[in-house]
């Protein structure tokens, strides 16, 4: 079991090097390009929220899996914006050989699950893969559509995306897409519908990408955000379900791990080993959620604001496994990169035991005993330096 954890850890750590793929777009605010990991978290929101948009034959839970891995070979073979010449046909080769290399880290069992969910994405055979992709086609063009300010080329470039490029069949194949689009690009009123009024909210959640965490990458270069935050600990969820302490729903974990952040946007982040208030940090989060999910039809209002809420109280099963893979994500990262942000706050061995210990080891007690013996290797060396 060692050696398996050990191969899943090594993959998780490598999807840590999406965070620094930078795309063609930007972020609404426009501070700076985005990252295929934050788009791959909003997309995987994008299909949550759109979900009742789909048709019943779309299995949603297999469409945010599909949308969490789409972009991994991103890691070796770089992003290749549409509107540049380039040969495709290359690129396909390329991204394939990548998605060999990268799911071969895993397991067996599971390098064979994510290559061909990663495989069938890129077909577009299917009605999950159908669906996923035209979340894809949609997420960049809207999130210049709804930016304030957003540049001109990247207009021209979504106009031609939508009159003759790989958004115009949206036309016919999810039309109240198109139209919101179209109605957007021409500066027209925009009319109430199904889609439509879901916008201000996903448009809302581009700014968790703006919210810094006290964890850095594992190449040193930044703080890591909330949002690629968020779509790595998905990943990490997906990938050591199997440690749970008992069976979960990890797609219903999924879901409490793709929203749990959300509330940064308005209450900003609070590091585990900072001092916090935590009453006057609970009132910031539940009128946060109150606001950002209000933005929401009621329905999915009140499925996401309780999802949110079981995910804080830790009491179920799925919740328990969630906190315990939110706070199993960053001493890993602090053990690669030399202490990280236990430098920063003067973590003691005891705060990591009594912080990060209790909630792994009730909701995934393998993943302590495998993260215990190196967290005591460090703390003894960083003692004796």
């Amino acid at each position: 079991m060692t050696e398996r954890l050990s191969a899943q850890i090594e993959f998780l750590k490598c999807a840590d090097r999406l965070k620094s793929v930078n795309r063609a777009n930007f972020l609404l605010n426009q501070s700076r390009p985005e990252n295929a990991a934050e788009h791959s978290w909003q997309l995987a929101l994008w299909a949550l929220v759109m979900q009742p948009l789909a048709s019943e034959q779309v299995n949603i839970n297999r469409v945010i899996r599909m949308l969490l891995l789409h972009d991994m070979v991103e890691i070796i073979v770089g992003d290749h914006p549409i509107h540049l010449q380039t040969d495709w046909q290359a690129v396909e080769r390329s991204e394939q050989a990548a998605a060999a290399e990268l799911f071969g880290l895993l397991p067996d069992d599971q390098a064979s699950e994510c290559l061909a969910l990663w495989q069938e994405f890129e077909s577009d055979e299917t009605p999950d893969a159908k669906f996923a992709k035209y979340l894809d086609r949609c997420q960049p063009m809207f999130q210049v559509l709804c930016a304030p300010n957003s540049m001109e080329e990247h207009r021209k470039i979504v106009r031609e995306n939508l009159n003759t490029g790989r958004a115009a069949y949206l036309k016919t194949e999810f039309p109240l897409a198109f139209d919101t689009a179209h109605s957007l690009l021409e500066g027209n009123p925009l009319a109430s519908n199904p889609f439509s009024d879901r916008l201000p909210f996903l448009t809302e959640s581009d700014a968790l990408k703006s919210v810094y965490r006290a964890s850095r990458l594992l190449n040193d270069e930044r703080f890591e955000n909330s949002a690629e935050h968020s779509w790595h600990i998905m990943l990490y969820a997906w990938i050591l379900s199997e440690h749970a302490s008992v069976d979960v729903s990890i797609d219903r974990v999924l879901k409490m791990l793709l929203l749990h952040d959300v509330v940064e946007i308005d209450a900003g982040d609070h590091p585990i080993h900072g001092q916090v208030d935590h009453v006057a940090q609970e009132a910031e989060e539940r009128a946060a959620a109150k606001r950002l999910f209000g933005l929401l039809p009621d329905d999915q209002n009140a499925e996401f604001d309780d999802l949110w809420r079981e995910f804080e109280a830790a009491e179920s099963p799925d919740a328990q496994f969630a906190k315990a893979i939110d706070r199993f994500q960053a001493p890993v990262g602090n053990l690669e990169t030399g202490g990280g942000s236990w430098k920063d706050y003067n973590v003691t061995y005891a705060q990591i035991e009594q912080r990060v210990g209790t909630p792994v080891q009730r909701g995934a007690p393998g993943l302590w005993a495998w993260l215990q013996p190196q967290l005591n290797n460090y703390f003894a060396t960083a003692a004796n330096i």
